[in-house]
């Protein structure tokens, strides 16, 4: 039982980390996503903030495969976790 424990532990601490890098990851999109506009009006001597906000939406963009792994990881750490919990329950019952 003293391995189970210490896999349970070691997941624990896994899914901790992965957590709490997506939790960095979305805090990260929230500031990108804060500075995104939704409409711009802009004369041709202003191109630059248009740029600007196009770098911006692709930052976005790019970051929505990392926030659905990091996401699916978390999950699926957590079921695994309870999984193993609830079994070592019935083990020792």
């Amino acid at each position: 039982m003293g391995s189970m424990q210490n896999l349970l532990y070691g997941l624990l601490v896994l899914w901790g980390v992965v957590t709490a890098g997506l939790i960095c990851v979305m805090i990260y999109k929230s500031t990108l996503e804060t500075r995104e506009e939704d409409q711009l009006f802009l004369d041709a001597a202003e191109n630059h903030i248009a740029s600007e906000q196009r770098l911006i939406v692709q930052r976005i963009e790019k970051l929505q495969r990392p926030v659905m792994g990091l996401m699916v990881t978390s999950g699926a750490l957590l079921a695994v976790i309870a999984a193993l919990w609830v079994y070592q329950g019935f083990s020792n019952f």
